[in-house]
């Protein structure tokens, strides 16, 4: 059993979760302003992913550059992470490929906690993707603890890279966002996306 063979409901029953789908998670959050060089680029590649739309363009042409903005943005203070495996208890399925992992941690040539988003990219099921990014965050939680490097809570993002629903897990409570974001609020995304690391920003 691997995360892909998560659904929400199943992830849910066996680790005894419980969903608030109740809150706008972000409604606060300031948006951050794309640089120049995110902006050129998301002009040539946004119709380029959606004229190709296979989930591979969206991931390469879409989400690859925001999140490597968010890299920039933080000073390469975190590490990203495209298409790891992220095994961490096979006895429970929290085993497989992850699409994107950003970890709190400097360290890029392996993952190392604490681990803080994990994403995963869809062609157009964001729904359908929820519980296996949840499985995902499950694990990022386990892992961190293993690690003892715990972070109070885990954020998670389904997206097509034209779509982002955001969701974040504390404890064994999911939060699953209300609001779905568009790349063309690319501004408000990377707010989302800065949000975690805020104690690192005023840090560096």
């Amino acid at each position: 059993m691997v995360y892909s063979d998560f659904s929400l409901a199943k992830v849910k029953n066996d680790f005894g979760l419980t969903l608030d789908e109740s809150r706008s998670l972000f409604a606060d959050t300031k948006p951050v302003s794309p640089s120049d060089t995110l902006k050129i680029l998301l002009k040539d590649y946004i119709p380029l992913a959606t004229s190709i739309s296979t989930e591979k363009a969206r991931s390469e042409f879409l989400i690859a550059p925001i999140l490597a903005e968010v890299r920039r943005l933080l000073n390469n203070q975190v590490s990203l992470f495209s298409g790891n495996e992220f095994n961490v208890d096979s006895t429970k399925g929290l085993q497989g490929f992850c699409d994107y992992i950003i970890s709190g941690s400097q360290e890029q040539l392996f993952i190392t906690a604490p681990v803080i988003i994990i994403f995963e990219a869809k062609k157009e099921d964001i729904i359908g993707g929820l519980g296996q990014c949840v499985a995902g965050m499950i694990a990022a939680q386990l892992f961190n603890q293993k690690q003892n490097n715990e972070v109070e809570k885990i954020y998670g993002s389904v997206t097509t890279g034209t779509n982002w629903k955001f969701l974040i897990l504390e404890e064994t409570t999911v939060y699953i966002d209300t609001i779905e974001y568009y790349i063309k609020e690319v501004d408000k995304i990377l707010g989302i996306l800065m949000q975690p690391f805020q104690p690192t920003l005023t840090a560096v």
